[in-house]
């Protein structure tokens, strides 16, 4: 009877700490690197340093994001649909900066509006089978930190 007890008070403590490492099953994640910092998108929003939401209404946002039709017309470029795009570019480690979509606007936390004409802050190209364009927009906002750049990117 004790050993059932023991059992018992275990798996809640073993549930908990599978989710504190981000769930059951491990998955990729979209992820980028800035120089030295790794930026990743996690779904478990307590791990995340930086929450974004985004907006339908640009009068609410405090960043705003472009789709570029592009590479070369985008400040931020995603194509990797080839069958061996690399995963392991984005190794996490201590210094990996995790960014989470949140459902409503936290905070302090960016806003984004997502844009097919500017002006914008950032423009984005994305052409791939892992990120879709909500995914890098939070990434290129989440690599400044939440921040704007200091001049728009378009005027």
């Amino acid at each position: 009877m004790l050993r059932f007890k023991i059992l018992a008070s275990a798996i809640p403590v073993i549930v908990a700490a599978l989710f504190a490492r981000g769930g059951l099953v491990p998955g990729t994640h979209p992820c980028i690197r800035v120089g030295e910092v790794a930026v990743q998108m996690t779904s478990v929003p307590w791990q995340a340093k930086l929450r974004v939401s985004f907006t339908d209404d640009p009068a609410l946002a405090t960043v705003r994001v472009q789709i570029a039709d592009s590479a070369e017309a985008a400040d931020f470029a995603v194509v990797d649909d080839g069958d061996n795009a690399s995963t392991d570019s984005c190794a996490a480690n201590a210094a990996t900066r995790l960014v989470a979509i949140s459902t409503v606007a936290a905070g302090n936390g960016p806003v984004i509006y997502l844009t097919a004409v500017g002006p914008a802050d950032y423009r984005i190209f994305v052409q791939s089978k892992t990120f879709s364009a909500r995914d890098a927009a939070a990434l290129i906002v989440g690599a400044s930190d939440g921040h704007r750049p200091q001049q728009a990117a378009s005027l």
